[in-house]
């Protein structure tokens, strides 16, 4: 691995393929491997905003893998490798408030945990135990609600690949949650158990199909949505790196005075 500079990143993007216009034409692109196995995809560094950037796109780079297959222990691991101390995380949600429509940028403030069968730790032994009652880095979410995104929100992680039922869907509304998604779990965990400051950037693709009658939602009508949003929300985030702290963040320094059971990147 090439570790002077340019071969670093500060920051990280983790989003889909229309990111990848984010950098300038001295970009690069880094393959790597990581004791979970390969990341989703290369990794493209560049500067944005005058930051060093890393880029993953989340799902591969032609959208191979399904969210209850994608390697996020890979994922995390190897952007913590190339210096990574904040993670932006772009992601397609649906919206469980009608108040909330396609288009709609939120930036949540807790998480809702409702997959099944992922693993969500690199400490399988050692009795390593994360704080993780507020689950996104408060600083970076700071940084992250620009222009008219709305500050905070409930976002439920549901396994996929299948969208919910209506009877889910208006359950998850009473418990008074915001947002569904199925990729936010467990990438906001590992991110924690890394020290990594962590912030999702959810756009709202449609309502959730108990929320408005029709026919429920359809794949091919949130990928049209999150694209038709695709360069507001590229401005979004480049503001936010723009914005981000630097420095250490004690909030995500979690195993201060612990002995780790693994050494970490």
């Amino acid at each position: 691995m090439n570790n002077d500079a340019k071969g670093r990143a500060e920051i990280a993007v983790i989003g889909g393929s229309g990111f990848y216009s984010f950098f300038s034409d001295d970009a690069q692109e880094i393959v790597l491997d990581t004791p979970y196995g390969a990341p989703s995809a290369p990794i493209t560094l560049g500067e944005v905003e005058g930051r060093r950037v890393a880029f993953l796109p989340r799902h591969g780079r032609n959208h191979e893998y399904s969210p209850h297959t994608l390697p996020y222990r890979a994922n995390m691991w190897a952007l913590r490798m190339l210096g990574v101390s904040r993670v932006f995380a772009p992601c397609a949600v649906g919206s469980l408030v009608s108040e909330y429509g396609p288009g709609t940028v939120v930036i949540p403030d807790q998480l809702v945990d409702r997959t099944s069968g992922r693993t969500q730790t690199y400490f399988d032994e050692g009795g390593i135990h994360v704080e993780f009652a507020d689950p996104y880095c408060p600083a970076l979410r700071k940084s992250a609600v620009q222009d008219s995104a709305v500050d905070g929100g409930v976002m439920v992680v549901v396994e996929g690949p299948r969208f919910s039922t209506r009877a889910e869907s208006q359950w998850f509304a009473r418990q008074g949650w915001t947002l569904v998604n199925m990729t936010g779990h467990p990438e906001a965990v590992l991110a924690r158990e890394l020290e990594l400051c962590y912030a999702p950037i959810a756009l709202v693709t449609d309502l959730d199909a108990g929320i408005e009658s029709g026919q429920g939602v359809k794949a091919v009508d949130v990928f049209a949505e999150f694209q038709k949003n695709i360069e507001p929300l590229k401005a979004l985030v480049r503001s936010a790196i723009s914005d981000a702290p630097t420095g250490d963040c004690p909030t995500c320094r979690v195993h201060t005075g612990l002995t780790l059971p693994i050494e970490l990147p």
